[in-house]
């Protein structure tokens, strides 16, 4: 079947964009326009042709669906933590989309008690997420953030969870995706809450108080953070004696603090905003430590009285190193345990609270994992919970004993239909990027199926912006591909901390395109090396890793048989020169300020959208969620229409658009994975891999 039968073409309207001289002609500048009901004609004709074209997979999503679904334990319990009185957990029930959120009090054996059941909440709705849910310290209100759009605009509510009862008032526009647990912190009275409203581009910009059961009109205003460059979030202190306002850009960082016990009381600046000075504190005892890059590229450790919290007052507990990056500190009564990434891999440096004596590590099994710290509000606690995984190994939840090192394993995440690691191998290799530099890779493949003889197909991964670290987590899903022989890979490539604050500096504003030549480096080594058939590579990248390859398919469009660009952003110039849309103004020091002659040059050079030209390209399939307010859906929409338009080939290009969700897809753990079948699918269709 010819993929360009029956394909939309969107109709052509003209636009001039003009700056530093530089006319460009956008003739699907209109689609940013959802009230313009040719737009919604356009969307709708592509989620037919997408139908059409995919029908004939139809049976294999069932199939791959079946198969994914299988791989969950439908009837399952998080691990509890304890907060105050109670253990606080999470569980579902077979068939249900969604948790129930229950605790006991005092001891797992108490009665359970169900204080929010979000499948009730979705009854009716096409999306439904919760975020931020937290009970009061006393344990008698719960908090929780509810957003039925997708859009990540969220409405706080408030229950009696003596009465059962919900309070009367509801606040709506605020911010759900703070800095460390939620989008709410309580003061220690368990009356008052502080949350975060958002400007109209839905950039997170003051903080409030609140007391429960009375009008939101009345709320304390604490702060506006009024630098458009800046986003504003707001934590607790683990030993819960303050409340901390973090205003954070792309290279500066401010935290105020108050007193935990008396939300009327004053916030102080800890140390005003200095251009490049980073920093984030934790409370212990009488002192703030302070993880800063004052000289101190990959960050250090210092610590002040927390009575005089100005830099000037900081004394270097644990010194900058340059072969070990330090991502953040947690403070036990007895112990502080400082995050730290070395050769691209995540570890914990445990010592006694004077941050120097009794230092130990904690030990992991696999040669390349995750791990990052689940949820332990218990200060007094000997344990540091972690939940650890490998591309091969399930997660595992396990408390380490702080003293022993020794891991006391509380949950591994069945597999109800089978997982043998044995199975399998994990490598992390390197490629050799245009400029000499070392590109780590994690694959895992099936080792029976494995040649090393350039057949086997392959699914690449990557992300390389904001310095976020995709570590190789577990992903049951993916085991639909690697049983059929796929090879999986995550390319560490620049533009995260993988490798230390240089790995992002150097793939992000005029480095930017780093980050694309290390993922076709990757992907070049991979063929290369027999690894993967030259012929059977597929990328696949969401959001800022939309952008990744969506660049790499205008770079080497020879390269790639299929893409999959998940919400992708493509028209980079366009969107940094417009400060309404979300995210804009606190981005221009990650892409460029496009009132920078070189940076809107630079841009532009590399801006997807801006580079198609008529040429063969690979296979794709492009999504995008309708209320997304991070990368609108007219980027996509563009993007699609434009390659359309342009390429001479008779690959398939297909737009997914999922009118009910935003960002992230599908809210249900059910229907999310309806959309992993669709792309699985149609790798294994494009690829002509049987399945």
């Amino acid at each position: 079947m010819s993929t360009t039968k029956n394909a939309p073409a969107a109709p052509k309207r003209p636009q001039e964009l003009t700056k530093h001289g530089i006319t460009r002609i956008d003739d699907y500048y209109w689609l940013r326009d959802r009230n313009d009901p040719e737009t919604m004609k356009y969307l709708h004709s592509e989620s037919d042709y997408l139908e059409e074209m995919m029908q004939h997979t139809r049976p294999l999503q069932e199939k791959l669906y079946s198969e994914m679904r299988a791989r969950i334990k439908e009837e399952d319990t998080t691990v509890p933590e304890k907060r105050g009185d109670f253990f606080y957990y999470e569980r579902f029930e077979t068939g249900k989309q969604y948790p129930i959120f229950c605790r006991r009090k005092e001891s797992l054996t108490a009665p359970e008690e169900i204080i929010l059941d979000q499948n009730k909440l979705a009854e009716g709705q096409s999306f439904c997420d919760i975020s931020g849910i937290q009970a009061s310290p006393d344990g008698t209100i719960l908090a929780y953030m509810l957003d039925l759009e997708g859009n990540e605009v969220y409405t706080l509510h408030f229950k009696n969870l003596t009465t059962g009862e919900h309070y009367s008032e509801k606040i709506g526009n605020t911010l759900a995706s703070a800095y460390e647990r939620t989008g709410i912190e309580w003061a220690n009275d368990s009356r008052t809450v502080f949350y975060i409203t958002l400007d109209p581009s839905l950039r997170p910009d003051k903080l409030f108080s609140h007391t429960v059961g009375t009008d939101p009109k009345t709320d304390v205003l604490l702060v506006h953070e009024e630098d458009e460059e800046y986003h504003l979030f707001c934590y607790k202190s683990r030993d819960e004696k303050f409340i901390m306002s973090y205003h954070m850009s792309t290279n500066t960082k401010e935290i105020r603090f108050m007193d935990a016990n008396d939300p009327t009381s004053e916030l102080k600046v800890f140390q005003p905003r200095v251009e490049g000075l980073e920093y984030h504190v934790v409370h212990h005892t009488d002192k703030f430590f302070i993880v800063n890059n004052e000289n101190a590229k990959n960050f250090k450790l210092s610590a002040t009285p927390d009575t005089a919290t100005g830099k000037e007052n900081w004394v270097d507990v644990l010194p900058h190193r340059t072969d070990v990056l330090v991502e953040g500190v947690e403070m036990f009564e007895n112990f502080i345990v400082v995050h730290e990434r070395k050769s691209g891999l995540r570890q914990y440096r445990i010592s006694s609270p004077d941050g120097k004596s009794n230092v130990h590590y904690v030990e992991f099994p696999d040669a390349s994992y995750s791990v990052y710290p689940e949820h332990n509000s218990d200060f007094k606690s000997k344990y540091l919970r972690l939940r650890y995984s490998s591309l091969i190994t399930p997660s595992t939840i396990a408390d380490v004993n702080l003293e022993t090192g020794e891991w006391d394993i509380q949950k591994v995440d069945a597999i109800p239909s089978g997982f043998d690691k044995t199975q399998y191998a994990l490598e992390r290799i390197h490629a050799t990027a245009a400029d000499g530099t070392q590109v780590p890779m994690t694959i895992a493949y099936r080792k029976d199926m494995q040649k090393k003889d350039g057949t086997n197909p392959a699914l690449m991964y990557g992300y390389g912006s904001y310095g976020a670290t995709i570590d190789p987590y577990f992903d049951a899903n993916r085991f639909s591909l690697i049983d059929r022989g796929f090879v999986y890979i995550i390319a560490h490539i620049r533009g995260g901390y993988d490798m230390g604050r240089d790995w992002y500096n150097h793939g992000k504003m005029e480095f930017k395109k780093n980050t694309f030549t290390d993922f076709i480096a990757c992907g070049e080594h991979l063929i290369k090396d027999g690894y993967v058939a030259k012929d059977k590579l597929a990328i696949q990248g969401g959001s800022a890793g939309g952008l990744l390859v969506g660049a790499c398919t205008t770079m080497r469009p020879d390269l790639f048989k299929a893409v999959i660009a998940k919400v992708p952003f493509m028209d980079v110039v366009t969107t940094m020169d417009d400060p309404t849309i979300p995210l804009t103004t606190s981005e221009y020091t990650q892409w460029g300020h496009p009132d920078d002659k070189n940076m809107f040059d630079y841009m532009l050079s590399y801006s997807p959208y801006d580079n198609l030209r008529q040429t063969a390209y690979p296979n794709m399939l492009i999504t995008t969620g309708m209320n997304d307010p991070r990368v609108a859906f007219w980027e996509p929409a563009k993007f699609t229409a434009k390659l359309r338009e342009l390429k001479t080939d008779d690959n398939l290009v297909i737009f997914y658009v999922n009118y009910a969700s935003g960002h992230a897809g599908a809210s249900g753990r059910f229907d999310y994975i309806k959309e992993i079948a669709l792309d699985y699918a149609f790798l294994f269709d494009r690829l002509g891999v049987k399945a």
